[in-house]
């Protein structure tokens, strides 16, 4: 095969590729613009518990506890501690000693930090045991909350509206994910001038990627009955975890991402997941890029891993076509970012080299036809990235100013090459058969002393 046989795959490949996102990215376009929030419901028709898992969380346990017990004072906080090496135990057991709706659960070793799925599974087995056995089960809501997670105060109003819980049809809801230090001007704290500028970018684009483009697929995904849930401000019906665990053995299983194999086995089930911006959770952003790579390589080999599930999401007949293509399409990203990687740059260092070397030459490409070419190239790798800033300052944060969304949009073309280098690697851990990881640090880690703050004290 010779070098221009190559180079003209490698075109036409790219356009494919490029053009099969472009259109993606316009189907989760429009009910993204065309979104009206989820109706409240009655909050008190559901019974709610939250469980927290936790590895050396001594920093920001505490002022968890206390956010969650000020604003949702009827339900029980359960925190599953993976034998952390920190005080994290001491913290929780302080408050559990005084508040009859905090429990700690511990883990020990060996049976400890086997997988954040072995953790939730422990405490949806201890919820479980506690529970009379003339409960509704399916009026029993299990939150997972982050240690540093903060939902909303409407969470169980809005999750308990028509377009969630209200519908004895969905199983499972995912609120909208948001940045808590979105507008931290010293992620890394003082002193740190030019970092702290990039550090304030990346956790900016973090909140524009959970409130802009995955928020926009959450929302096409109701089209196809195919919303996935995450691990942060994630609500099942204890009905529907019952009904996972009966099927496939327990609700969380060992997949990187726990979440994504739960909302899988939930549609395979025939219950539906819903997706509501009109409540949320805030968490922490990564503001270094090490960490974030680490974090989205996790992700990535996560779904990689799932794929093991895509004949059994075509055999069923619970999942409907549409869903079935978008299901697959989502699970491919990682492994058509590894191909992107080799057919999307060769063209454009061939058209670089003969720009420079035959600028002629080049010049008469253009004329003839080939700005198309380059067009294409710029609206398919630019524009379609591009679009996110301006429309997550419209949608979401309104006080910036255009310029700034404009610029945001820009940064997040850049932010979005970080992936090609997640997708490789997490196709390296792949094949190398690595699944064991290491936390990331919580912000507060790095920047200050643990304060054992209790709530009431």
């Amino acid at each position: 095969m010779t070098f221009d046989t190559v180079l003209g795959l490698t075109i036409v490949l790219s356009l494919i590729l490029g053009l099969v996102f472009l259109v993606y990215v316009i189907a989760i376009l429009v009910p993204f613009l065309r979104h009206v929030p989820e109706r409240p419901g009655d909050p008190d028709e559901f019974e709610l518990h939250f469980i927290i898992p936790c590895l050396n969380e001594e920093v920001v346990i505490g002022d968890t506890l206390s956010y969650l017990r000020r604003h949702f004072p009827d339900c029980h906080a359960w925190v599953t501690d993976d034998e952390s090496e920190d005080g994290t135990r001491d913290v929780v057991a302080a408050i559990e000693q005084f508040d009859p709706m905090v429990h700690l659960l511990p883990r020990t070793l060996p049976n400890a930090r086997t997988g954040k799925g072995d953790a939730l599974n422990f405490g949806y087995r201890a919820i479980d045991a506690q529970l009379p056995d003339d409960v509704d089960r399916n009026k029993v809501l299990i939150c997972i909350v982050d240690a540093d997670g903060r939902p909303a105060p409407n969470m169980l109003e809005i999750s308990a509206g028509p377009d969630c819980f209200g519908n004895d049809y969905v199983g499972s809801v995912q609120v909208e994910v948001r940045m808590s230090n979105r507008a931290d001007p010293q992620p890394l704290g003082p002193g740190r001038k030019w970092k702290n500028r990039f550090a304030r970018t990346l956790v900016r684009l973090q909140d524009l990627e959970f409130r802009g483009p995955i928020s926009a697929m959450q929302m096409a995904r109701r089209y196809s009955r195919t919303v996935s849930i995450g691990g942060n401000g994630q609500l099942s019906r204890l009905s529907a975890l019952d009904a996972v665990a009966a099927r496939f053995g327990e609700p969380w299983h060992g997949a990187l991402l726990e979440d994504f194999e739960l909302g899988l086995h939930l549609i395979l089930l025939g219950w539906r997941n819903a997706y509501t911006t009109a409540s949320w959770v805030d968490q922490e952003a990564l503001p270094e890029l090490k960490p974030l790579i680490r974090q989205r390589v996790r992700w990535a080999q996560g779904g990689m891993q799932c794929i093991r599930y895509l004949p059994a999401i075509w055999r069923s007949r619970r999942v409907t076509n549409l869903g079935a293509w978008e299901i697959t399409y989502f699970m491919l990203t990682p492994w058509l970012q590894v191909i992107g990687t080799i057919v999307y740059p060769l063209p454009l260092l061939v058209m670089t080299w003969n720009m420079v070397n035959y600028p002629e030459f080049f010049k008469s490409y253009l004329v003839s036809g080939g700005w198309a070419l380059f067009v294409s190239y710029l609206i398919l790798g630019v524009g379609e990235f591009a679009i996110w800033g301006p429309l997550y300052r419209r949608r979401s944060e309104p006080q910036l100013s255009r310029l700034h969304g404009i610029v945001l949009g820009m940064s997040y073309v850049g932010y979005m090459l970080m992936s090609y280098v997640v997708a490789w690697r997490a196709f390296g851990r792949l094949i190398s058969r690595q699944s064991d990881w290491v936390k990331t640090k919580r912000n507060a880690e790095r920047t200050s002393v643990p304060m054992h703050r209790i709530a009431g004290t």
